[in-house]
């Protein structure tokens, strides 16, 4: 048969004692290390995590203005396009009204000078008949 020793009990009281001392001096100084090192890597992780959403953020407002500002730009740029294209027009029809200015000037001119020249060959007529009909006739014509 199996005896019970009374060193039995003092052992398992010196082990429930030495459960409740290296609780109290080794594992709840480990726990709470552990805890505290588990705080401070969820803490770093949504740190990190909230300047990942910041950087896309920012990155995202980025692109955006670029693209507004591309954008911008280009109506800009076409806007210049425009005016210059008017003005281009304007300068092209200022330069065509001055030319036909010139153009019905030069032909008044012209045309006043020819009026001119005419009257002045009717009044050579007579004389110019006379010196052919005397060159064809041979003889004088009076």
């Amino acid at each position: 048969m199996i005896s019970v020793s009374p060193f039995l009990f003092v052992q398992m009281a010196n082990f429930i004692l030495l459960i409740f001392i290296l609780n109290a001096i080794l594992y709840k100084p480990i726990r709470n290390s552990l805890v505290e090192r588990k705080k401070k890597i969820q803490t770093a992780e949504e740190a990190i995590e909230g300047a990942k959403r910041s950087a896309d953020e920012a990155g995202q407002t980025f692109k955006t203005k670029m693209g507004d500002a591309k954008m911008k730009g280009y109506q800009e740029k076409e806007a210049l396009k425009q005016a210059g294209q008017e003005e281009e027009k304007r300068l092209v029809d200022e330069i065509n009204q001055k030319a036909q200015a010139e153009l019905e000037a030069v032909r008044g001119q012209i045309a006043k000078e020819a009026e001119s020249a005419r009257g002045k060959l009717k009044g050579d007529i007579k004389g110019f008949s006379a010196a052919i009909a005397e060159k064809i006739l041979g003889r004088a014509v009076s």
